[in-house]
């Protein structure tokens, strides 16, 4: 898949301090990719470096091909963001806030705008002031705005701040649908672990300015080691040796490991040398939000 966006070993030092420790990755066209961490993780430091808002100390950020530090214009043409909260012009009204950046940008016509604001949903209310819109009609407006110059590449800084989920379900499936449509990449940062899980493609974790992992939501979610749970008689002696050779957590209904699915016949074969009864099997599946728990407090 071609690249829209790479990080190669960048890093930022504020102060002699390394806030960003040499993180690289890449965003496919047509891909949704999450970016999560902790707070103070490097989240947003990363995506001001990735908009040109913070100088970056080392490495590169490529975007469309053209170099953030050298071609600054050339690369940024090719992004749409909001960073943190959409600022806006309060006692301007939505519709005109949307034209005074159209005119900023140039060769933007009404029916494009009229376009956008259908697509996040602001018919209704596009020709009130900002000032009477909720944090979630900002949010939305925000997103107009991103859009209107088609970007290839459109980064979301907890977009779904302030949204009811109605609203959250609807941004959510315009970023599928930009995505697979218009093949746009889109990059969202957000603490709602549940809707990236739907949301998203890959997801990247970064702690303490360090990126952790990159991989599929799936793969994420559903590792080579994933947790069995077995439901079983008394057993006995048994237990120890569970506990001994596979760190197996005891249960009222038997006992759960983490292992992988060739492992289980043998288990199997092993408790009925015990002669321990046993009546079901099953994977305990595991959420993002475990997942990324389990990353993140190691």
């Amino acid at each position: 898949m071609k690249s829209v966006l790479t990080l190669k070993n960048v890093k930022k030092t504020i102060k002699g301090k390394e806030i960003i420790k040499g993180i690289s990755f890449s965003v496919s066209e047509g891909e949704v990719f999450g970016f999560l961490g902790p707070n103070g993780a490097g989240k947003t430091t990363t995506i001001r470096m990735i908009v040109g808002l913070t100088r970056i100390s080392e490495g590169e950020i490529i975007v469309c091909g053209k170099s953030v530090k050298r071609d600054f214009e050339g690369s940024i043409r090719n992004i749409g963001a909001i960073v943190e909260n959409p600022e806006m012009y309060k006692f301007l009204t939505g519709f005109q806030n949307l034209q005074q950046y159209a005119r900023m940008h140039g060769g933007i016509k009404k029916e494009k705008i009229n376009e956008v604001v259908e697509l996040v949903g602001l018919e209704d209310r596009i020709h009130d002031k900002v000032k009477t819109y909720s944090l979630g009609m900002r949010q939305r407006l925000g997103l107009a705005q991103c859009l209107l110059h088609d970007p290839k590449l459109l980064i979301l800084d907890e977009p779904t701040n302030g949204l009811d989920p109605a609203g959250i379900k609807e941004i959510r499936d315009h970023l599928r649908r930009l995505a697979r449509e218009k093949r746009m990449s889109v990059v969202v940062s957000s603490h709602l672990l549940s809707e990236m899980e739907l949301m998203c493609d890959r997801i990247a974790i970064i702690q303490n300015g360090e990126l952790i992992d990159v991989q599929t939501v799936n793969d994420f979610v559903n590792p080579d080691r994933a947790a069995f749970e077995f439901e079983t008689g008394p057993l006995g002696d048994a237990a120890n040796w569970l506990r001994s050779e596979w760190q197996a957590t005891i249960t009222d209904i038997g006992f759960s490991v983490n292992a992988i699915r060739e492992d289980i016949p043998g288990i199997l074969r092993r408790l009925i040398e015990w002669n321990i009864d046993v009546y079901g099997v099953g994977t305990v599946s595991k959420t993002l939000e475990d997942r990324f728990l389990e990353v993140t407090t190691k």
